[in-house]
Order: structure tokens, then sequence, then C-alpha cells
């Protein structure tokens, strides 16, 4: 279901590419190891790349108590959670018309520290799962000291948008005719053999979450959120 996009978030540049349902903002966070979150602090600009989860209608992230984005944005410092997937290489006839198709999502307002024991409990088993889906009942859990260390921060997505492009390039009418190869060059993020730990003991070998995880990667094609009909221009 589409929310209504607010003066903040509406796509003003090629709004067609403009998506606001809530599944599509979904699918791309949860396909984002990171986004980049910005704030600004006595008028200067800082823009961090973190580690997200999402659960439900809010996107999770965390960091030291010595961090100076956990502090500011746990004070209410408005701030801004961004994130791209880059699907592929748009190789036009023209040096102008090369672009690239990608999926993206911009969130707008501000964070909250995350208090309740449950609720943080749930946030860190989600980053770790969000690492590597099974992982986090495969390891130990923090310990007290751990979380002593650690908060959670998390932002509604109250005001949130995503923006696609796919399809192949836009060229003039008069480029058409320019003997050039022109098309889209697929991307995907792909995962390496798993490369053991120098210190790992005799005998351990990967688990089933590891070694299933990094062979569907190893192989896979990043799937489009939008029909295969949608315009590309």
């Amino acid at each position: 279901m589409a929310q209504a996009p607010s003066s903040r978030t509406r796509i003003r540049r090629v709004p067609k590419r403009g998506l606001y349902d809530r599944a599509t903002i979904a699918a791309i966070l949860d396909e984002s190891l990171v986004a980049h979150v910005g704030f600004s602090v006595d008028e200067q600009p800082y823009v961090i790349p973190m580690l997200i989860a999402r659960l439900g209608d809010r996107v999770y992230m965390h960091g030291s108590t010595a961090s100076r984005m956990v502090r500011k944005l746990s004070a209410g410092v408005p701030a801004c959670l961004t994130t791209t997937l880059v699907d592929g290489l748009v190789l036009a006839r023209s040096a102008f018309h090369h672009s690239m198709n990608y999926r993206s999502v911009v969130v707008l307002g501000t964070a909250t520290l995350v208090e309740g024991a449950d609720e943080r409990a749930d946030a860190l088993e989600a980053f770790t799962e969000k690492l590597l889906p099974g992982r986090w009942d495969e390891v130990r859990q923090p310990n007290a000291q751990e979380l002593k260390g650690t908060r959670v921060l998390t932002m509604e997505l109250t005001e949130a948008s995503a923006k696609v492009r796919e399809g192949g390039p836009v060229d003039d009418e008069g480029d058409y005719a320019f003997d050039v190869w022109a098309g889209v060059v697929p991307l995907a993020l792909t995962a390496g053999a798993p490369i053991p730990d120098a210190r790992l003991r005799a005998g351990v070998e990967p688990s089933a979450a590891v070694t299933g995880w990094a062979a569907a990667r190893g192989d896979q094609t990043i799937c489009s959120v939008r029909s295969a009909d949608s315009s590309a221009s």
C-alpha cells in the first residue's frame, strides 16, 4: 500500500521513478547491508556508514556509547538515512545518456534511543541475522559488558521514499544510427568461498548457514522490485 509522500520526500527529479509503498521501501532496506546516516552538529554536516536492520515500520542502527553520532541522534538531532543498491551500468550511445540502474531509499526524521530490553535484544539479533541468516543461534550471545557499551537507535519509516531506475539506455533519436554497443551490464553483490580464521580450531567446519549463504550469493542475480514493463526513462 502506497503512503502519501510528504513535501520533503516527494521525488521531484524524474518523479515517475518515485515509489512510496511500504513494501518497496522495506525490500530495499532489507537488501541493503549499509546505509549512510547524515546529521549536522554546529553547522558541520556528517555522513556515517552504518549497518542497518529493519523490523516492521522501523529501521535500526547501533553504535558505541562513546559515539558522537549516537549521542547527537539520541538528543533528537534531525537525521537523514539513505541507501542505494546499484543493479547495472547503463551504457548509451552518447556519453551524456550513460546512467545506472539502481534502487534507493531516503528516510527523514529523528532517531530515538531504544530503552526496552526486549526491543534491544530483537534489534541486536536482527543485525546479526542481517549479516548472515541463521548466525545468531550459532554464536555466543552478547554479554553484560558488551550490552553496557552498546546503544541501539531506531527511526520510524513515517517519512520515506524510494527511487528506482530500470531498463536500457534512452538515447536521442539521432544517436540510434550510431554503431556503438549499447545496453546494460548487470551488477550484483556476490560472495566468494569462506576463508577460515587463522585461529580456528582444528576440525571446525563452516556451518550450513555459512556455506549456504555464500553459495547462494555466489550465483545470485539481484531481482527488480518493479515489473519488467516499467519505463526506464
